[in-house]
């Protein structure tokens, strides 16, 4: 959804305050979007992402349109099964979805359905200063000689932002680590930056079931970005339902293997 803002031209300043009531009304509907964060109320993006503002980003949702919001997630990757070579079920953004249930996917609600892969895409998009190269699995095939057989290349598969945009979506997740709620994935390590976003994905009939603790990162030195990671944790068992989010389950895991990958190159 801040992608679809910023290259919409719906937000030209990320720390420019929004005009985003508290209890912002979903459209076809007399509910207000619930927030879990104090302070929400004209949060700028930057502020929004850093805090998680369900209401900021409902509004922009509904702002874009239905349309703009389908060709950005698409862009990503979303709608598609993915080959790698193992099958990836399709990524789902609801083509048709009318107002309130747009507004409702800007969030992650709604019809809206991913999987671990198409966010360490979207994650690896960003850092990548917009390019978002096509998944694949197997590095290379090697006969019983060690002779190579088949190796996969590097093969951009499309550029959702602009390197602009890219680089202030990074600003953000950078914030959301270094000020917000992703805190547990930084790694305090000379050099590096670590971008990230929190998630607590609803589970079950009406909400009945333990929420999904999910988590997006990426660590980025001054060579490059070399690890992007999505972490979701679907049984957070010994733990109070009320402390199960994206922040405090998943964010030290994908830390973890962003310091095995960085430690792995050196």
């Amino acid at each position: 959804t801040a992608a679809a803002a910023l290259e919409n031209g719906n937000v030209t300043d990320i720390n420019k305050p929004t005009d985003t009531p508290e209890g912002w009304k979903i459209p076809l509907s007399t509910i207000p979007m619930k927030n879990h964060a104090q302070g929400c109320a004209n949060a700028s993006l930057n502020r929004a992402l850093e805090i998680s503002c369900n209401s900021v980003f409902a509004k922009l949702g509904d702002e874009i349109g239905v349309e703009k919001m389908n060709e950005m997630a698409e862009k990503f990757g979303f709608n598609a099964e993915q080959f790698v070579p193992v099958r990836s079920a399709a990524s789902v953004f609801d083509k048709k979805a009318e107002r309130g249930g747009n507004a409702q996917a800007a969030i992650g609600q709604f019809n809206t359905a991913t999987t671990p892969l198409q966010m360490a895409m979207v994650t690896a998009a960003i850092a990548n200063d917009g390019k978002l190269m096509k998944p694949y699995m197997i590095d290379e095939l090697r006969a019983p000689n060690l002779d190579v057989i088949k190796k996969n290349e590097p093969e951009e598969m499309s550029r959702p932002v602009s390197p602009e945009n890219a680089q202030l979506l990074q600003q953000m997740m950078e914030n959301v680590v270094s000020e917000g709620t992703g805190g547990r994935a930084d790694l305090k390590m000379d050099g590096v930056k670590v971008g990230g976003k929190t998630g607590t994905a609803q589970h079950g009939e009406k909400n009945s079931k333990r929420p999904y603790a999910w988590f997006i990162s990426y660590a980025k030195t001054a060579e490059g970005s070399p690890v992007a990671v999505a972490v979701i944790v679907e049984d957070a068992s010994g733990v109070s339902r009320e402390d199960i989010s994206g922040g405090g389950l998943a964010a030290p895991i994908a830390r973890d293997v962003m310091k095995a990958v960085l430690k792995g190159q050196g």
